[in-house]
């Protein structure tokens, strides 16, 4: 990565985090998780609504690094709107990026849909930072995933 656009993927998290999207917990929801990540005490309350398999609500209170909650943040500008398979694309997606050891090979088509997430890129580097980043998609994933037992009930 050049030294500009580290640069800019820095300002990027570090405005997520000062200025965090969707943070507040909607008072209709369909499923509501908590995680904690136990290595650093990060932790997210999530609480998501589903309705004909797009998820049309989001919203998330949590305490943590500028990583985790910065994550969640961008997380949720990306999926609140989108059909449930591609909420659950995106959090592969993001996963394989951050799980690459720096060694991600992003097409420009995942570039383009993972957005504002490509910015977390670097933390692939810091496998200690990994579970930061991965707090609020994988609470999103728990969430959809009651959500839509709730629905098969």
């Amino acid at each position: 990565m050049t030294a500009s656009l580290d640069s800019m993927y820095q300002q990027i998290i570090i405005d997520h985090y000062k200025h965090p999207h969707h943070r507040g917990l909607p008072e209709s929801f369909d499923a509501e998780v908590h995680h904690v990540n136990p290595t650093c005490g990060d932790e997210v309350t999530l609480r998501v609504r589903v309705q004909d398999n797009t998820i049309t609500d989001l919203g998330w209170v949590g305490e943590g690094c500028s990583i985790s909650q910065a994550a969640t943040s961008v997380m949720s500008d990306l999926v609140v709107g989108t059909q449930v398979e591609q909420a659950l694309a995106l959090q592969q997606k993001f996963l394989d990026l951050v799980q690459s050891q720096g060694h991600a090979v992003l097409t420009d088509d995942d570039a383009e849909l993972l957005d504002d997430a490509v910015a977390f890129e670097g933390v692939a580097k810091y496998p200690a930072r990994v579970k930061c980043a991965l707090l609020g998609w994988m609470a999103m994933k728990g969430a959809v995933a009651d959500a839509a037992a709730k629905v098969g009930e």
